[in-house]
């Protein structure tokens, strides 16, 4: 039952992904954030450790909050960024697809901010790839290409190997071993400990997204918004509680205890390992 519960909901978040290809405006430009703007889907969220401000990537381009948590466009770009993270300071990774007046092939492949989220360059891949996850860690990207189904590693964002080929929705890596990779599948959260060259099946809980905080602090979170966290790896998971706003669309754990979820109304923050969430940005509900 679990499964087929899965199936349907994540096949509809697939969807929602696979077809979030539309939107207003043209590409990058001033570095600078413009006036407040709807927010109908987001796909991932970071803090960046220059200044700890909130990056969101959404459907519509990248946004941060205002004073009164509303969102504000980060630059010109009105470009549907996927798999997102947060690399370092000031240092953003992405992927996608251009907005539709906007130049270039359907799969932005690999793009890279240097000035967080204002200007974008493309570092790889353009035309190949559409990465629905994106990680790094200990200087290596890794990225999961929704567009083959496959793992890839890179050290450059250049230069790419091929690893796993399977069918998830996330991906994360140990930041205290990197060849410890997990994947959330249908079936359940799947380990690989050879770099992602292969994966072990996947075992319950069934969860939509999975961050590591901390080596010994992994947070998972399910389709109802039910937010776990694990303490060897994923091999078992506590159950903490309902993150706010209903079904979840991006999770980041910053550290052990500050944990970042997006859901259907707003992005949240929990700042004590879950137990309570404040609201970061509003969102409308519904969207792409």
């Amino acid at each position: 039952m679990r499964k087929q519960y899965f199936t349907i909901a994540a096949s509809a978040a697939l969807a929602l992904t696979l077809t979030a290809c539309s939107g207003d405006g043209g590409g990058s430009g001033e570095a600078q954030t413009s006036p407040s703007s709807t927010v109908s889907h987001i796909h991932g969220v970071g803090i960046d450790p220059a200044d700890d401000r909130l990056y969101v990537a959404t459907h519509e381009g990248v946004f941060t909050p205002d004073e009164n948590n509303e969102p504000q466009r980060v630059g010109d770009s009105r470009d549907d960024y996927m798999g997102f993270t947060v690399a370092k300071a000031k240092t953003f990774l992405a992927s996608g697809h251009p907005a539709p007046d906007a130049e270039g092939p359907a799969n932005k492949g690999l793009v890279e901010s240097t000035d967080a989220g204002k200007t974008w360059k493309t570092k790889s891949l353009s035309g190949e790839v559409d990465f629905h996850a994106l990680e790094y860690a200990d200087g290596t990207i890794y990225g999961y290409d929704s567009t083959n189904g496959k793992v890839r590693v890179s050290k450059d964002g250049v230069k790419w190997q091929d690893r796993a080929t399977l069918s998830a929705l996330d991906i994360a890596v140990n930041p205290d071993d990197t060849q410890m990779l997990l994947a959330t599948t249908e079936a359940g959260v799947a380990k690989s400990t050879d770099g992602g060259k292969t994966f072990a099946d996947g075992a319950e809980p069934v969860l939509y997204f999975v961050s590591w905080g901390a080596p010994d602090t992994l947070y998972g979170i399910d389709g109802s918004g039910a937010l776990h966290r694990s303490a060897d790896s994923g091999d078992t998971w506590k159950e903490l509680g309902t993150a706010p706003g209903g079904q979840p669309q991006a999770l980041t754990a910053v550290d052990a205890e500050r944990v970042l979820v997006a859901t259907q109304d707003g992005v949240y923050e929990s700042k004590n390992g879950g137990k309570t969430f404040t609201k970061r940005m509003d969102v409308t509900s519904g969207g792409h």
